[in-house]
């Protein structure tokens, strides 16, 4: 059997949790009203216009994958996206707005005066979170804002994130998720990219944008209370929502566009069916909201399921974790597995009691090393379920759920995907052989934006190349093996780095560990070992020139005694640091050029 057909996960039983009541919304500033100039803007296309399918932006097409064609993979196996009675594009009704449909979901269960979003020591309800939405629609509105124009928003985790994503949804515009952090010329280059109508800042970033109209968070919170509440512009399930960039491991990022109808159907495959999310359920995510694993964690899953979610403008430490899962009793734990190694770092092992509200732990956006994954269960007290999936597909395609778990693979299919492992020349490859990974499934990206050569390479036929290198299991599951892009060539042999990686990480005094095929000054390239060592409290930590030196010699004799001779590392550098994205994904391409 090539094909891993869809299959449907076991409904788990979440348990419940003690919740403290929730607290009156913030109270808001009053601020200057200057008014931007509004840039010029690409024509809106009208609700209900025919796109042509090869039309080169899929923000303006969406299509591809119609809503019957999403139907029919729902049907490929029982119960997926085609039964949205409870959640998904059901709640949004025939408007399929999904900033409306979630207010009208909120109103019928009742959750108008539960908590939906904690940040510091501040709570906003339901109720209170889509009434800002609706206000913070009226901002928009105001300045120019209409169907189908695109808004940047660069702004940490936080209730200003929250109201502006659900105000440029309801007016039926597209929201652009951009990370906060990056650099300005990343920046720039993104808002020219969507060409960005309007731009809504974090604190110290309005300068960035001085060819556009921009709106500081603060001014546009303070805006919101006094501002017109918008209705929700009618769309359907295939209309743009947001875009949202690759994190450019290899290179320059592309912007990968999402429909109304794919967050509900992040939740209803993933949130409810995998890991049986209930309204009392509170989240903390150390993946922030602009990215793909955040956005469903912290944003679609509390709003689709009557729960809350605890927003942290910065990266938390290891310590702040303990204390925000303590004080918010916290009991889904999403984190990458470099997040993970941090907070298990330095303990002496055992469970934590700050930990005893967590029932599951989620990892994903990296390969979990082998042991980790135990460390952490440990730890909290509680299973931690590897996941995997991308940008271009909206959130996981393939996950271990609270019914079935295999420890060491990244899970089976989510419900309504179908996964298939390819050659190199693009044939399925049986069971037990390593393939590249290709996804089909409802909520994969109609295209990158402006990109439509990339987006014929990556997307045919409705199926998606992930460039991961997988192996399927016996039970179904599949082994992630890294990148195909991963891959060095030594010497004219291919060598897996994550392999050589995985030998070298077992020595006590490595932290972390890359390995790349670098160029040696004389036209030759190298296999070399790029070492974080371990923080002085870890056993066998060396010191000093001396100690370094003992180390390479023994990270030397490691990999000799377990590697083949031309997968041995001819040299080792220590550093710092290694150069990841803000998603803790290694920068492989920086690796290769030898410095950062």
């Amino acid at each position: 059997m090539t094909t891993s057909r869809p299959t449907t996960a076991s409904q788990p039983t979440a348990a419940s949790q003690a919740k403290t009541s929730p607290r009156p919304a913030t109270a808001t500033r009053a601020a200057a009203d200057p008014q931007p100039t509004v840039a010029s803007r690409p024509t809106a296309v009208p609700v209900g216009t025919a796109v042509p399918v090869g039309a080169a932006d899929p923000v303006t097409r969406a299509g591809r994958y119609t809503v019957a064609e999403r139907a029919a993979a729902a049907s490929r196996s029982p119960g997926t996206p085609g039964d949205n009675r409870n959640q998904g594009r059901g709640a949004a009704g025939d408007v399929g707005n999904l900033a409306g449909g979630l207010a009208s979901l909120a109103e019928r269960r009742g959750w108008g005066g539960r908590a939906a979003f904690h940040q510091g020591h501040q709570v906003w309800t339901h109720g209170e979170v889509h009434e800002l939405g609706a206000r913070a629609a009226g901002v928009l509105a105001e300045r120019g804002v209409r169907a189908g124009d695109r808004v940047l928003l660069a702004l940490p985790d936080g209730i200003a994130w929250v109201a502006a994503f659900l105000g440029v949804a309801r007016l039926g515009a597209v929201a652009v998720l951009v990370n906060p952090e990056l650099p300005a010329p990343e920046h720039a280059f993104m808002a020219e990219d969507v060409d960005a109508v309007l731009c809504v800042t974090g604190p110290g970033l309005e300068d960035r944008f001085t060819d556009r109209a921009c709106l500081g968070a603060d001014q546009f919170l303070a805006l919101a209370p006094a501002a017109e509440p918008a209705a929700a512009h009618p769309v359907d399930a295939r209309t743009p929502l947001y875009v949202q960039y690759t994190s450019g491991t290899t290179g320059r990022p592309k912007g990968v566009v999402h429909t109304h109808g794919d967050p509900g159907t992040y939740h209803d495959l993933i949130g409810r069916r995998l890991l049986g999310i209930t309204e009392d359920d509170v989240t903390l995510s150390v993946s922030k909201l602009y990215f793909a694993y955040g956005f469903g964690n912290a944003f679609v899953f509390p709003l689709f399921s009557g729960s809350s979610a605890v927003l942290v403008d910065r990266r938390p430490t290891p310590a702040a974790v303990d204390e925000l899962v303590a004080r918010h009793r916290v009991s889904l734990l999403y984190s990458v597995p470099s997040a993970y190694a941090a907070l298990v770092a330095d303990r002496g092992g055992g469970h934590a009691a700050c930990f005893a509200s967590v029932r599951v732990a989620v990892s994903a956006g990296e390969g979990l090393p082998d042991g980790l994954g135990g460390r952490i269960t440990e730890l909290l007290g509680a299973p931690v379920l590897e996941q995997i999936g991308s940008t271009e597909a909206g959130h996981a395609f393939c996950a271990n759920s609270l019914g079935h778990d295999h420890p060491g693979t990244v899970g089976r299919p989510v419900p309504g995907f179908e996964v298939e492992l390819r050659d190199r020349a693009g044939r399925p490859v049986p069971d037990g052989t390593e393939g590249e990974l290709w996804v089909r499934g409802p909520t994969v990206t109609p295209g990158y934006l402006n990109r439509p050569e990339e987006t014929r390479r990556t997307l045919a036929g409705g199926w998606l190349a992930t460039h991961d290198r997988a192996r399927r299991e016996p039970d179904g599951a599949y082994r992630h093996l890294g990148r195909t892009d991963d891959m060095e060539m030594v010497g004219g042999i291919t060598v897996s780095p994550l392999e050589v990686e995985a030998v070298l990480r077992t020595h006590p005094a490595v932290r972390e560990v890359a390995v790349a095929a670098v160029p040696d000054g004389r036209g030759r390239t190298r296999l070399r070992a790029f070492v974080v060592p371990a923080p002085p409290p870890a056993p066998a930590t060396p010191t000093g020139a001396a100690g370094l030196v003992r180390l390479e010699a023994e990270l030397g004799a490691l990999a000799r005694e377990r590697l083949a001779a031309f997968k041995v590392p001819r040299s080792v550098s220590f550093v710092a640091s290694l150069p990841s994205t803000p998603t803790g994904k290694l920068r492989r391409h920086l690796v290769r050029q030898g410095a950062w």
